[in-house]
């Protein structure tokens, strides 16, 4: 069976280290568990974006010509000030109605609630959750329409555990990419397909010392936040200034005595 991943820095397994620096992850774990191993091809990449994974990653998927492929990504769009979810959905649509025909068995996924995952104040939280719903809305129906297996991970409370996120608040820990190892198991166990030992809950590897954890941050993390701090913290601060922009204007009208 051969198992094709398609993503960002989720997929890619960032958050799951293994000795020497190198990532595992979620999909790595749900393709030992495959009838050939062998066969899995991590296309996921850092960074990416829904259209990042319909103009290269699609394409490069169906020339392996899978049996199974997974696509989760979206929330690198909702962290950009062009966010523009007509497009989105028509790329997301286009992926996976590209990828069913080729006769793969799909894997799609409902976003979970990223100001959650950071504790975020409500003017950052409620923009980010507009963002991750129309993300979710579009690939809800484009799941329904294709019948992919698509695991709600929005609605599931496990999801929210602190447990299940790295140090970095945004992409899972160990114990995190088992659970979406885990959830995609049994919802291919459940369409039919031949499948050996569901991927174990509880992590193999202990968990980081808070000394470990601040180690990442000052070696392998400094990348990530060096880009986040031109990225993702503008795209906050933006967010945010809209949303009060619109929070006091809607108030305005409210106070507004009619003339």
């Amino acid at each position: 069976m051969r198992f094709v991943a398609l993503g960002d820095s989720i997929t890619l397994g960032m958050g799951d280290p293994l000795p020497g620096g190198a990532w595992r992850g979620w999909a790595a774990l749900l393709a030992e568990s495959l009838p050939s191993p062998d066969g899995f091809h991590n296309l996921a990449q850092s960074g990416a974006m829904i259209g990042d994974v319909w103009r290269g990653q699609v394409p490069a998927a169906i020339a392996l010509r899978p049996d199974v492929v997974s696509i989760i990504v979206g929330v690198n769009d909702t962290l950009r000030r062009r966010f523009d979810g007509d497009v989105l959905r028509e790329q997301l649509g286009a992926s996976v109605r590209t990828l069913v025909a080729t006769g793969a068995v799909v894997l799609t996924i409902r976003l979970p609630d990223p100001g959650l995952m950071f504790g975020l104040p409500g003017a950052l939280a409620r923009p980010l959750a507009r963002r991750v719903r129309a993300i979710n809305a579009a690939m809800d129906d484009i799941a329904a329409r294709h019948d992919t297996l698509h695991f709600d991970a929005a609605g599931h409370e496990g999801v929210y555990d602190r447990r299940m996120w790295s140090v970095d608040r945004l992409h899972p820990s160990e114990r995190g990419h088992r659970l979406l190892a885990g959830a995609y198991h049994d919802l291919m166990r459940g369409a039919g397909l031949a499948l050996g030992p569901r991927p174990g809950p509880e992590p193999r590897n202990p968990a980081p010392t808070r000394a470990a954890q601040l180690r990442w941050l000052a070696t392998k993390g400094t990348g990530w936040l060096v880009a986040r701090s031109t990225d993702l913290v503008p795209a906050l601060t933006w967010l945010a200034a809209v949303e009060t922009a619109r929070t006091l204007a809607t108030r305005a009208l409210r106070t507004t005595p009619p003339t």
